[in-house]
């Protein structure tokens, strides 16, 4: 085993970001890091999509901006204004290739396969990998995107649709989410909210190719990218302690009623960088309780009540862009919370805050 004086357990967003802020911030010039990550290699896997309501170190790989949004329910389309918080897409394949080759420019740097190789006893260590004890039951946000070229000029780019119900549901929540790079080039994906318990959920292939041909009425395209992945819509069972700091998910990063993550690891990864000396005596990063407050009420009521959650979400929308869009970036103010709250079936959610 060999003796480092930082680690961190992952190299995914959390784990690279965290890194890349200690290199930058030159933090790493008399100490030594290990990364450690099962990967062989990097390349893109994930799109993270956020509004821009601070600036981050990633503008270079954001693959587009868009600065209007839509969501259409039964009830018919929404048009957003996001100018001042533009909605910006991320390509983690960029993402990666910026921050390890920055990273490889440091000898102090060390990109490790297994925990068996490091002494875990005399390090300050950063995990990244959440533990998930018992999931049954849980909500999680599960999703597959494709990424496909159509032969003629189809999209409007200058709009992405943040939310599409008008889908089938299933005894759960359902939308499509479409981010229009290019006239012909656009990600398109479907996304649940639920507890994973009816397979019949993750039939993604055959869900985006209807939705694809017959709603999108994309018939001859290419599919260039394809992604899957699922985000625990519950905190997960890590606990900090005196040599363990956890970071990302697994440190409580993603915004429970949205899977938000990217901007709030940027937020930790600055803070954990810039109090590398004296983290014991610091407080742990945390989202604002407030929202950890709101989001578990809100998520009682998607978990109880999912077949009034497409009205749920059309009314929410219905508030000022700014508003939800703070609301929602975890930057509110105690008005903005309320104007949005106040748009919500009272009774239910009434029920719900007093449920255990």
């Amino acid at each position: 085993m060999r003796d480092f004086d930082i680690i961190i357990i992952g190299g995914g967003c959390s784990g690279l970001s965290l890194a890349y802020q200690l290199e930058i911030k030159s933090k790493l010039q008399n100490k030594s890091l290990a990364i450690i990550d099962y990967r062989d290699k990097y390349y893109r896997d994930k799109t993270w999509s956020f509004w821009k309501v601070n600036e981050h170190d990633f503008e270079d790989c954001v693959i587009k901006s868009w600065d209007q949004f839509s969501i259409n329910s039964k009830k018919g389309t929404l048009y957003k204004n996001c100018k001042k918080f533009p909605y910006q897409s991320i390509d983690s394949g960029l993402f990666y290739n910026k921050i390890i080759n920055k990273l490889k420019q440091n000898k102090n740097v060390h990109f490790l396969k297994s925990k068996n190789e490091v002494n875990l006893n005399s390090s300050v260590i950063f995990n990244s990998v959440p533990e998930i004890d018992n999931a049954s039951g849980e909500l999680w946000q599960h999703f597959c995107g494709y990424e496909i070229e159509a032969k003629k000029e189809i999209f409007d780019d200058k709009i992405l649709n943040l939310m599409d119900f008008n889908c089938d549901q299933k005894k759960s929540v359902h939308f499509f989410y479409t981010l229009p790079f290019t006239k012909k080039k656009a990600l398109v994906e479907t996304t649940w909210l639920s507890t994973m318990s009816n397979h019949e959920e993750e039939e993604y292939d055959q869900q985006l190719k209807d939705y694809i041909e017959n709603h999108l009425n994309v018939k001859n395209y290419n599919l260039i990218y394809k992604e899957v992945g699922k985000i625990p819509l519950f905190r997960t069972s890590n606990i900090n302690n005196k040599n363990i700091i956890n970071i990302g998910t697994a440190g409580g990063m993603t915004r429970l009623s949205t899977g938000y993550t990217f901007l709030n690891i940027q937020d930790q990864s600055n803070y954990l960088a810039n109090n590398l000396e004296n983290l014991a005596s610091r407080k742990t990063f945390k989202l604002p309780s407030k929202y950890e407050f709101l989001d578990k009420i809100f998520l009682r009521v998607l978990k109880k009540n999912p077949r009034i959650m497409p009205d749920i979400f059309y009314k929410m929308f219905k508030s000022k862009s700014d508003k939800i869009i703070n609301f929602l970036s975890n930057k509110s103010n105690w008005g903005e919370d309320i104007s949005i709250i106040s748009k919500m079936p009272k009774i239910i959610f009434l029920k719900a805050l007093f449920e255990k």
